[in-house]
């Protein structure tokens, strides 16, 4: 969307010397650089409110007389043309992480897969944790100038559009994608039509339309099956994140791998390295090798290159989140394919075998482990994990021996920074602080933040959240004329004066959302004490076919409609990025206390903690890194009834009395120091920046070094 002829028909009304906003909108650069997102609002701020922060929405709608009127705004257009210049600055500026000893011609980039991206709430392509750190990865890429080219579904349902009824359940309603008044563009061919891609050795045959979704300098080609070409059950498999079929989860997964190659094979976009965002697109790897096969190498040749140019990434530590396809499904869709890599069915298949479960089918994650040179946890602890639960792959090797490293997650500070703390930030770490973030040093004047200028602009985000919650709500009410009983569910009598605690994730059953109910009775003891009370945020949604995890966020939810709990807990619905951001930013504590060792990272805590939200934890996942013993407050894992304890023990005698501790102008001084010492702990250590650092240095580096 680079053409003024081609942003005109987008947006008719947009006056020809703004004419920069249309491209603007359409790359998510926006979404990371507050400077470009107060451009927006200073054009119409109840517009930008209205399009729920989607600037290309907003410009569609917006009426002609306002943007004229902001055209003619020498304000506006002094901040208009520093910002296009910084903008277009930095999109030019590419560089190469190429060092003298890769011999390389070009500079080629990383092909990124992955299922799911968490890039903004304008683009629901996400279900949690997963999606997000694919999203962080590539904004990260683009801040660094690291090349990349990423692939993925454009999911028009979504995830889940979550809607509680009243007595709690969980339903998901219907919401299509407006895919022309999001910040996503079609991909045309040398006819001026959109792209259409078949995709390889399935049949009946399927075919993609492409889209693009510019992250800064990164391209994302998402593919969408709903299209007049496929057939009614073929348009359905780009429709939703994660099917609960497994057959079509088998078809998504293959249009995935298989399809996202032959989109950079017919754009032309070659890549030096492949990463894996977990195993749902390894079957790329499967046409990484029968392309050098028709090249003339053998399948062991051809898949030894492959192998050395391969980065795999695995999340999951609980053992069903890994895909493992029947058999007969295999056949159904494979058998044509085992010849062209000279394999016959038996030896194909082994390459997906778990060893020690060999008839429970086709194993992804084993398949991408064993096709894949270099291996990865995303926490020191999950690698840990990871090497034991995968070391039957490895049977020669010791646990500690098995070739799984371990690269701990990151949050991308720009995205993440409340704009109010990032304002505090330039105030005391120097207006350059952004550009060097992962370097410790720079934390450390954190320190110079005055208590009472932390503890003021913490209070404003916190009253912000508050009041989204209930406007939220509000509307809710007014819109689809919910039950009073989800108004008071919903979060309408919440207290920014309260000690609050946030609880947002996904509900599976290990995560133990509902694990503070425990002792019913000194958990009301806590909410309704008149001189410090306590009071608990829930967000989350349950897989759609998870009966178990709908079962707890029913219970919370009706705990929620309970008097006896004095309106202290809440259940927000319909968790997105955009709640996730006010979550992150404005409760007091974070609570997270899984079932250890399932929690493989874990980066909301992160968000919560680099704005001076302490976390409150079970010692899994990135905690047992971050934990230093001044910034929140940890406890082991040993069962429901001995974890829940810890938690009433650790609220109950040091977590409610520190909060409420004040000085006679009402500062608590020592819950600041705390805050303090959670941002200086997070900033550097598990910014995305150092994540991404760690990628190219471990095993992007090397990986090039055997590009043929």
């Amino acid at each position: 969307m680079n053409h003024s002829k081609e942003i005109k028909d987008v947006f008719p009304n947009l006056p020809e010397r703004i004419i920069g906003l249309g491209e603007l909108s359409y790359n998510l650069w926006w979404s990371w650089h507050p400077a470009a997102r107060m451009l927006f609002k200073m054009i119409d701020r109840p517009a930008w409110k209205e399009s729920v922060h989607n600037p290309v929405r907003m410009l569609r709608e917006i009426p002609r007389k306002i943007l004229e009127s902001a055209a003619n705004n020498p304000d506006f257009l002094q901040h208009y043309d520093t910002l296009l210049s910084r903008f277009h600055n930095e999109l030019k500026a590419k560089s190469c992480w190429f060092t003298e000893n890769v011999a390389a011609a070009e500079c080629l980039p990383v092909a990124y897969f992955s299922a799911e991206y968490g890039l903004h709430h304008s683009l629901p392509f996400y279900a949690g944790g997963l999606g997000f750190l694919a999203g962080d990865h590539l904004k990260e890429c683009s801040d660094l100038g690291i090349p990349v080219t990423a692939v993925g579904f454009m999911y028009p349902e979504g995830y889940l559009r979550q809607k509680i009824r009243v007595d709690g359940w969980q339903e998901h309603a219907d919401e299509v994608l407006d895919r022309d008044a999001a910040p996503i563009e079609r991909v045309f061919n040398k006819e001026g039509q959109q792209l259409i891609v078949k995709v390889p050795f399935i049949d009946p045959p399927v075919h993609v339309a492409v889209w693009k979704v510019s992250v800064g300098n990164v391209p994302l080609y998402l593919m969408d099956t709903d299209i007049e070409l496929n057939d009614p059950w073929n348009r359905l498999i780009s429709a939703r994140l994660y099917t609960g079929d497994i057959e079509q989860r088998l078809r998504q997964e293959i249009v995935l791998g298989i399809g996202g190659r032959e989109i950079l094979d017919t754009l032309g976009i070659r890549h030096s390295v492949l990463h894996l965002n977990e195993g749902h697109p390894a079957f790329a790897l499967l046409e990484k090798v029968r392309e050098r096969m028709e090249d003339g190498l053998s399948f062991e040749d051809a898949a030894g290159q492959v192998r050395a140019t391969t980065v795999f990434t695995t999340h999951t530590p609980v053992p069903a989140g890994h895909d493992v396809f029947p058999f007969h499904l295999m056949d159904k869709y494979f058998s044509s394919y085992y010849p062209m890599l000279g394999l016959d069915r038996d030896a194909f298949l082994q390459m997906g075998i778990h060893p020690e479960k060999p008839a429970e089918g086709f194993n992804m994650t084993a398949f991408a482990l064993r096709m894949s040179g270099y291996h990865n946890g995303v926490s020191k602890k999950h690698g840990e994990v990871a090497r034991k639960m995968w070391q039957p792959l490895w049977p020669e090797l010791k646990e500690e021996d098995v070739p799984i490293d371990s690269i701990t997650n990151g949050i991308h500070v720009p995205t993440w920074i409340e704009p109010k703390m990032e304002l505090l930030f330039n105030k005391y770490l120097g207006q350059d602080w952004l550009k060097d973030h992962d370097n410790p040093g720079i934390w450390k004047s954190v320190d110079d933040i005055p208590d009472k200028e932390l503890w003021q602009a913490y209070i404003w985000v916190k009253i912000k959240l508050v009041n989204f919650i209930r406007e939220r709500t509000r509307k809710r009410w007014v819109e689809d004329r919910t039950s009073p009983l989800n108004v008071v569910a919903g979060g309408t009598l919440l207290d920014p004066m309260t000690l609050t605690i946030g609880f947002a994730r996904r509900f599976a059953s290990y995560k133990r959302a509902d694990l503070i109910f425990h002792d019913l009775e000194r958990l009301k003891k806590l909410l309704n004490n008149r001189w410090r009370p306590l009071q608990i945020i829930f967000a989350g949604k349950a897989h759609p076919a998870d009966d178990d995890g709908k079962r707890i966020l029913q219970r919370i939810f009706n705990f929620a409609d309970n008097p006896d709990f004095g309106g202290r807990i809440a259940f927000v619905e319909n968790y997105d990025e955009q709640l996730a951001q006010y979550m992150v930013h404005g409760v007091d504590l974070w609570l997270n206390n899984p079932v250890p060792p399932m929690e493989a990272s874990g980066t909301s805590g992160m968000k919560a903690a680099l704005n001076g939200v302490p976390h409150l934890s079970i010692l899994d996942g990135w905690w047992i890194e971050g934990y230093n013993g001044k910034n929140g407050w940890a406890f082991e894992g040993n069962g429901d009834k001995s974890d829940a304890e810890s938690i009433y023990n650790l609220l109950e005698q040091k977590i409610i009395p520190l909060y409420y501790n004040l000085d006679d102008n009402g500062m608590p001084h020592n819950w600041v120091k705390i805050m303090k010492e959670a941002i200086k702990n997070t900033g550097a250590g598990f910014s995305a920046r150092r994540m991404v650092k760690e990628y190219v240095a471990k095993f992007y580096h090397k990986a090039l070094k055997s590009v043929v």
